[in-house]
């Protein structure tokens, strides 16, 4: 399966992201889950979620170099937009 990169993230509703990918799709992904994790754990600030960016190349969405979503999470566990 070819999985498209991420193009642009943007921030919803509380710990939800936006993910446009190089195919023009778009997909919700709430991160809230995640944020029991030991490794997403300071991402419960939300002025730290909210700096957010796509990693170049579009393989992944990050918010420092240990904090990362990979672009075939978002793809297969995001939720279709229209």
């Amino acid at each position: 399966m070819n999985i498209p990169r991420i193009q642009d993230v943007q921030i919803s509703d509380a710990y939800t992201l936006i993910i446009k990918f190089t195919n023009d799709k778009k997909k919700s992904y709430d991160v809230t889950p995640l944020l029991n994790r030991e490794m997403f754990a300071p991402l419960k600030s939300f002025a730290y979620f909210k700096n957010v960016h796509v990693e170049p190349g579009g393989y992944a969405v990050a918010w420092d170099a240990n904090i990362d979503i990979s672009e075939y999470e978002l793809w297969k566990n995001g939720k279709e937009m229209p």
